[in-house]
């Protein structure tokens, strides 16, 4: 995992296109939001979006992916987001081996826990982020 300088303000990381690219992605924000002092709750919402964002990213897209980390001075907000070379031709392994009731539910986390999240499509592919509220709690 490459060690984030702190605090940081903005910044990229490339992820591996493979199933553990979401633990490594968990690992670096944590790191992050120690850095920038982010409370216990917006650490576990911020943990929990960005493993179903680049869960998403791995399972449905083609690689490369990008983890982004943005701390919003204004509003006091994380807005994090992860790109990816666009859909797949197909799912990923661990969605094709399950049954659909066990698979599907990472954006109705995403809404729950994020004040806004969205998709921006670019030329290299796509962009899914989240913006979520920091607390010091």
């Amino acid at each position: 995992m490459p060690t984030p300088r702190t605090p940081l303000e903005d910044a990229t990381w490339q992820l591996a296109h493979c199933p553990q690219a979401a633990g490594t992605a968990r690992e670096i924000t944590a790191a992050v939001l120690e850095g920038w002092q982010a409370g216990e709750r917006t650490t576990e919402a911020a943990l929990l979006v960005v493993s179903e964002l680049v869960t998403n990213a791995v399972e449905h897209a083609q690689p490369p992916v990008a983890l982004h980390l943005h701390r919003e001075r204004v509003g006091s907000r994380i807005w994090m987001g992860v790109s990816d070379g666009g859909p797949a031709t197909g799912d990923g392994g661990w969605t094709v081996s399950c049954t659909d009731d066990e698979h599907g539910r990472g954006l109705v986390i995403v809404d729950a826990l994020a004040t806004a999240h969205g998709t921006v499509s670019h030329p290299s592919g796509t962009t899914h982020w989240a913006r979520i509220q920091a607390t010091t709690a």
